[in-house]
């Protein structure tokens, strides 16, 4: 597989080893494979975690927030951008990305998800959407939109042909860093 710009998003929140301990997994995964990680550019929490290990690995990161943050952001990132809006930050992850993968996180990621979900289904874009559902912390959202796709609200390739046709192959939840790194083609 070929190098590529990993958007991750993910809480900026000290937390839980149980949470801890696949972000460092994946860093260290991500790494070896040469990719590059955009994310929300702070240096707490699992951003931290992530960021750490990105760069323990030699792997580039790529900052991208917003001024209310700047104060918080990791100093020794490869690239840092201020971001004017929350809206625009997602737009710039997005954009630089080759695919999206979601870690832990409070109502800003659940926010993030769902806004990439959306543009995804508007054919905006039609990157992966990987979803780490460590200890079943995404239970709920995977159910609610297994029940969206079931009872007709949410319409994956109808009316405007988008190039995915299952929930599957809209979104993909993983249990494992192992699953993740197969879905972005990185294999065990």
């Amino acid at each position: 597989m070929h190098r590529m710009n990993v958007a991750i998003f993910c809480s900026s929140n000290d937390l839980d080893e149980i949470y801890t301990k696949p972000a460092k997994e994946l860093a260290k995964r991500l790494a070896q494979a040469g990719h590059t990680m955009l994310y929300g550019g702070s240096d707490h929490g699992l951003m931290r975690v992530m960021a750490e290990g990105m760069q323990q690995g030699g792997a580039k990161i790529v900052g991208i927030t917003i001024p209310v943050y700047s104060d918080d952001t990791r100093k020794n990132v490869d690239e840092m951008i201020i971001a004017k809006t929350l809206g625009e930050r997602k737009t710039l992850m997005l954009e630089r990305s080759d695919v999206i993968i979601m870690l832990v996180g409070g109502l800003g990621t659940l926010d993030e998800a769902t806004e990439i979900l959306e543009l995804k289904k508007q054919d905006h874009h039609n990157k992966p959407v990987i979803i780490l559902n460590t200890a079943g912390f995404y239970d709920g959202p995977k159910t609610q939109l297994e029940r969206m796709y079931r009872e007709g609200f949410l319409k994956i390739g109808e009316p405007i042909g988008i190039k995915t046709k299952t929930l599957a192959q809209f979104v993909q939840f993983t249990e494992t860093v192992d699953e993740v790194m197969e879905a972005i083609g990185e294999g065990k």
